[in-house]
């Protein structure tokens, strides 16, 4: 349906009017990095929804994290965030009853497309990065670059234990978000105290529903609404990945990786950062509540998971000598 290279998106240009970009679920492909042997903020591929079938013209390794979209190696299905070796001629493909949005797929070395103000990430509204500015077709070669060491020795101990797939993976607490009666913690955004009592209580005590007209840009929620008591005019000022905003007709619009840089609607809340993860693995027509965290709860949430991160990395750079 739409897969794209993405990174972690391209930093330091927002005061140009260039948005970060980059993977809807970087939690994702970071781990899918490490299980390749790679940095994590090497290119990989986003799959959504519905996934491609690819062919390796090469050996290569591949993880594949996130979203559950039931991949397969030449008719046998194979376990995501685990490193999976990879013949030429072999063929991957995919389910079609997603749990989860998206999925990540890392091979080891990277893909290797020119990048773009310092990113290989595909922004199709500019049409800049990935292959050619455009999501992948059929019969797009997409080139990769030279595994690590760490990489070209778990491909040897495969091969020599006669496996395909690796016998570790990412612990419990890195896999796929939450997705049944999802709860999405955020912090009250610049403009919260704008709203009424009862657009207050309309925005905590709604199940959102994410609309069939959500992309890579933001999602679109609806199941109630969150008016103004009165028309207010807002210059227009920073956003974020994660920032809420309301639009006059009253129903919310969360921004998503390819967010604009500004936006002159109400900004009503922040999601955290953590929570951005259930965000993207969250298909058009699920419902998700709100609650409110603090800023310092949120940040030790954000350091929890950048050490579980760490001690992954950790932990492989062990198992790899």
């Amino acid at each position: 349906m739409l897969t794209t290279v993405q990174d972690l998106g391209r930093t330091g240009y927002q005061a140009l009017g260039v948005s970060t970009g980059g993977a809807m679920d970087p939690t994702a492909l970071r781990v899918a990095n490490l299980l390749v042997g790679n940095p994590e903020g090497a290119a990989g591929l986003e799959v959504t929804l519905v996934g491609p079938t690819l062919v390796a013209l090469s050996p290569v390794l591949m993880a594949i994290t996130g979203g559950a979209l039931g991949p397969s190696v030449n008719g046998v299905p194979v376990p995501e965030r685990r490193a999976i070796a990879l013949s030429a001629g072999d063929v991957v493909a995919f389910g079609c009853a997603p749990a989860g949005a998206r999925a990540y797929i890392a091979i080891a070395g990277g893909i290797e497309v020119p990048a773009v103000m310092g990113s290989r990430a595909t922004d199709l509204g500019v049409a800049i990065g990935g292959l050619e500015g455009r999501a992948l077709r059929r019969g797009d070669v997409v080139p990769t670059g030279t595994p690590s060491a760490a990489a070209r020795r778990t491909m040897r101990r495969l091969e020599a234990a006669g496996r395909r797939v690796a016998w570790w993976g990412a612990a419990p607490h890195l896999r796929r978000a939450r997705l049944i009666d999802p709860i999405v913690r955020v912090m009250r955004g610049p403009e919260y105290d704008w709203f009424s009592g009862e657009a207050d209580r309309a925005f905590w005590e709604t199940s959102w529903r994410i609309t069939d007209r959500s992309n890579r840009m933001g999602l679109r929620l609806e199941g109630g609404r969150v008016a103004l008591p009165a028309a207010r005019e807002l210059v227009s000022s920073p956003v974020a990945t994660g920032t809420i905003q309301v639009p006059p007709g009253g129903e919310p619009i969360i921004l998503m990786a390819d967010r604009q840089t500004v936006g002159g609607y109400p900004r009503i809340a922040q999601v955290c950062e953590v929570d951005l993860a259930v965000l993207a693995q969250l298909t058009p027509g699920a419902r998700f509540r709100m609650t409110e965290i603090s800023l310092i709860d949120a940040a030790q949430l954000l350091l929890a998971r950048e050490r579980d991160i760490y001690d992954l990395g950790n932990g492989l750079a062990i198992h790899h000598l």
